[in-house]
């Protein structure tokens, strides 16, 4: 007879499991280590503690190479299928009666009922929605002006060294560095860094590049400020992800030094590409695409990253929404990344909503997001 595992806090964890199947099917640490977001060492101490309480080894591992041992195998497929339902459970519950989308869409749908009209009730409506969510207690919002650019940051009660820039969603033509302090504080206070926002110029008045140029700047304005570029993380969410994507290609065509890392939260790539869209969809797409890049063509590498090189980015942390309209090229993006040489993690939520993260004030999944983008601004030298 089999004795059963001990059930006390010093039994099998989830992290015991998803630690072993990540090594399991990356058969190397370096890799797994990168895939979980933790140090090597770190994920070696919780296999070799999960190898204890299984009792014996599910590894064989040398300077060489790592198998699996008979007994890992045995575990692998039921392991799997125990994540599988877990989160398959967990999904089902945060999503019971369809609650969080319906309030999703309650939030959204004044903004959406605007496109087909004048700009600036659009733009009025993007703000309303904006002002709806919260700025974390404690977090402390100061202007700035960043090399000529004006824009805010915020601050929160036990800051790091580390500063990061965002810049934010809505399609180039919507938004504010105002407007975005929820988000903006939310990071910050997750990550326990300053977090800058760049009032950047939209079109149609100020076509591509000027948004680009304007986020540009305040880069090498911290970069001129002494700020190590080790320190330095750009996050964009939506179309301010493809925009930051435009800022590294330009910072690297400068000669400037990479940041640290960049976060790109549910990157618009369809607003390049929205063949795949429906037919009113594709015409909204095509307004929005004519008044950021004026003259130039969807596919200039400038401003489209799809079809540059992106040899050279730092290591990059990707979240996207399973079922995410305006991001379905995202595996693409993470493919191109990955074929350029660039550390790059993927993590896709089970959510419907573009941007999500916004709504991370009562959202599971965007709160969890918001967790992950805070441990990964914590960490000194995140995917290696």
């Amino acid at each position: 007879m089999v004795d059963p595992l001990p059930q006390t806090p010093e039994g099998v964890e989830l992290r015991h499991l998803r630690a072993f199947v990540a090594v399991a099917e990356e058969l190397n640490f370096g890799r797994a280590a990168q895939r979980l977001y933790v140090t090597q060492p770190a994920l070696s101490r919780t296999i070799r503690a999960f190898e204890k309480l299984v009792g014996c080894d599910l590894f064989e591992r040398n300077t060489r190479s790592v198998s699996l041992t008979a007994a890992g195998t045995a575990l692998l497929d039921r392991t799997r299928d125990v994540l599988t339902d877990l989160d398959a459970a967990l999904t089902a519950a945060r999503a019971a009666g369809g609650e969080l989308s319906a309030r999703m869409d309650r939030i959204w749908s004044p903004v959406e009922e605007t496109f087909n009209g004048e700009l600036a009730p659009m733009r009025s409506a993007f703000e309303a929605m904006h002002a709806q969510f919260p700025t974390p207690e404690g977090v402390l919002l100061e202007p700035v002006n960043a090399g000529g650019v004006p824009g805010i940051q915020l601050i929160p009660a036990e800051a790091s060294e580390t500063v990061a820039i965002y810049a934010h969603g809505g399609g180039f033509m919507m938004g504010s560095a105002y407007g975005f302090r929820g988000m903006a504080g939310a990071m910050a206070e997750a990550g326990r860094s300053r977090v800058l926002v760049p009032e950047f110029r939209l079109a149609p008045e100020h076509p591509f590049p000027a948004a680009r140029d304007d986020v540009f700047t305040a880069y090498r304005w911290l970069l001129d400020c002494g700020q190590p570029p080790e320190q330095i993380v750009l996050i964009g969410d939506s179309t301010g992800a493809m925009l930051m994507l435009a800022v590294l290609l330009h910072a690297r065509e400068c000669g400037l030094p990479m940041p640290r890392a960049a976060i790109l939260l549910c990157p618009a790539i369809d607003f390049f590409a929205p063949a795949e869209a429906a037919p009113a969809e594709v015409e909204l797409h095509l307004r929005f695409q004519s008044a950021y890049l004026g003259e130039r063509p969807a596919t200039d590498p400038e401003a489209n990253a799809m079809t540059a090189d992106l040899t050279g980015l730092p290591p990059t942390l990707v979240q996207s929404a399973a079922f995410d309209g305006m991001g379905r090229g995202t595996d693409d993006l993470v493919e191109r990344l990955r074929s350029a040489g660039v550390a790059v993690r993927h993590d896709s939520f089970e959510v419907d909503s573009h941007a999500f993260q916004l709504y991370w004030s009562f959202h599971p999944e965007a709160a969890d997001a918001v967790k992950q983008i805070g441990e990964f601004l914590r960490e000194p030298r995140p995917l290696g």
